[in-house]
């Protein structure tokens, strides 16, 4: 209570208990509802206590904006504080945990990089809802197509008709597009033009599809 108060206080007080002709019980009363009504007075200007901060973990966020098919390096990535409530539990916490790894989808300056962000096990079960889907990476006969594809497409993957005349043949049906690798700016001597594509098939189909895709170019068709 201010002390300004305090005399004024005081004073009032003993006007009321010893003013002649007023019932005690009533000066008494009025004397509680004037305590209240100054403690109404000051906790109410009185600055609420600071919340306590929640405690905060380490979590790995891109450090720029990465497009989709990114070879990470420890550049690309940041590690910052953030409340653990905040943090998605498959979240990373280093950047040794993704140097090397590929990139999915894009991701943009600040978000949080996740295991499922990743081309891996994790990116392929979630893609393809099959927990025993794996990814194959595949070169395409017509390098333009890829540029139609995005990260959750779902295709065909045929293989094209030889010299001979054989039929295509179905090696994957409604397999998921993961990502799709920017250009190499550096080919390695021998290496087949085009964008590397990155599908995610039933294990069952990917052995085939990986020796096939090897030594014949294959295709896809958009569903």
């Amino acid at each position: 209570m201010p002390d300004s108060l305090r005399p004024m206080l005081r004073d009032r007080l003993r006007r009321l208990v010893s003013a002649p002709g007023w019932p005690r019980a009533l000066a008494l009363r009025r004397v509680v509802a004037a305590v209240l009504v100054l403690l109404a007075a000051a906790l109410a200007v009185r600055p609420p206590p600071q919340a306590r901060a929640e405690p905060t973990v380490p979590m790995l966020v891109a450090a720029r904006d990465l497009p989709p098919g990114s070879s990470l390096r420890a550049g690309d990535v940041r590690v910052v504080r953030a409340p653990e409530s905040l943090r998605p539990p498959a979240a990373l916490t280093a950047a040794e945990q993704v140097t090397g790894r590929v990139l999915a989808g894009a991701a943009t300056r600040g978000e949080p990089v996740t295991r499922a962000r990743l081309v891996g096990r994790e990116n392929s079960h979630l893609s393809t809802g099959d927990p025993d889907a794996v990814a194959v990476p595949v070169r395409l006969a017509d390098p333009e197509v890829a540029a139609l594809l995005a990260p959750g497409a779902r295709v065909d993957v045929v293989t094209v008709a030889s010299e001979d005349g054989s039929a295509p043949v179905l090696l994957a049906a409604n397999a998921t597009v993961v990502t799709v690798r920017a250009d190499d700016p550096t080919p390695r001597a021998g290496s087949r033009p085009g964008r590397l594509v990155v599908i995610a098939v039933p294990r069952e189909s990917a052995t085939r599809l990986a020796s096939v895709s090897l030594g014949r170019p294959v295709a896809v068709t958009m569903r």
